[in-house]
């Protein structure tokens, strides 16, 4: 059972790389901003979405001349959750975790749901910080949203693969939220050569501006940013990556706990 493990989880680590390195830098500057991450690893209960009213008549538009209207309706969630997902769930409260047992290749499996993080946090997986005042609502959103997806998608392998539910939930959120403290401890590392990347960027980007001024002042900054980016990305990845690895060995490590004895047991 242990060569089939294995191989079974070689291609979701390997997707999870590819994901986490695209979405490190914002991952890591959210959680170096607002200090020390706090991971736990009992599952607590998150603030559910709520059902939007439909649009009565008489707020409906009386002539729309935009083309292609379609009015959006579905979950609306209240200003202090950060978060859009459609068909999202609460965060899962188990009272108990299956052991791994019989894995198989991946077949197909219906999608698991995201999770709906609590009213005013930033949520990777078992990690959750609070959203920092500097972080506009529709950035922590986006932020919230991408890592719900990312968690729900390695979930839908775990399953895929033969995984009970709340082993697949916790092996997802592990991994997540290991992924988001490396990338954190890898951009942190590099903040030192971030500033020199800063710094250089800047210089070109003014150097390049200049025979465009006033316009080509724009360049001092986006080439800042862009230098900046050079260096912390790809440390911000390899801790990304490390702590994904972390994650996916730990969520399978962590030991079966049991809900009770059987039905049938006890009536014996």
């Amino acid at each position: 059972m242990g060569t089939g493990k294995h191989r079974a989880l070689a291609p979701a680590r390997r997707r999870m790389g590819y994901a986490v390195a695209a979405g490190a830098v914002p991952v890591a500057l959210s959680l170096v901003a607002t200090g020390t991450a706090h991971a736990s690893p009992e599952p607590q209960v998150a603030v559910g979405p709520v059902e939007v009213a439909p649009i009565a008549d008489e707020q409906a538009p009386a002539a729309v001349e935009v083309p292609n209207v379609n009015p959006y309706y579905g979950v609306r969630y209240p200003d202090e959750v950060l978060s859009s997902l459609q068909g999202a769930r609460s965060l899962p409260a188990y009272g108990y975790l299956s052991p791994v047992e019989n894995l198989h290749g991946p077949a197909p499996a219906e999608p698991v749901p995201p999770i709906t993080p609590p009213a005013g946090v930033l949520r990777f997986g078992d990690v959750q910080v609070e959203s920092p005042d500097w972080l506009p609502r529709e950035q922590a959103i986006q932020i919230n949203d991408a890592a719900a997806a990312q968690e729900a998608g390695l979930a839908t392998y775990f399953d895929s693969v033969g995984m009970e539910r709340t082993r697949s939930d916790r092996v997802a959120s592990q991994t997540i939220g290991s992924a988001a403290v490396g990338a954190a401890a890898g951009a942190a590392f590099a903040a030192p050569f971030g500033v020199i990347g800063a710094a250089a960027g800047g210089t070109i980007g003014a150097l390049v501006g200049v025979p465009f001024m006033p316009i080509g002042l724009a360049a001092v900054p986006l080439g800042a940013a862009y230098g900046a980016g050079l260096m912390v990305a790809p440390l911000a990845a390899i801790g990304a990556g490390l702590g994904a690895g972390v994650g996916v060995v730990q969520g399978l490590a962590a030991p079966a706990q049991a809900l009770g004895p059987a039905p049938e047991a006890v009536q014996g």
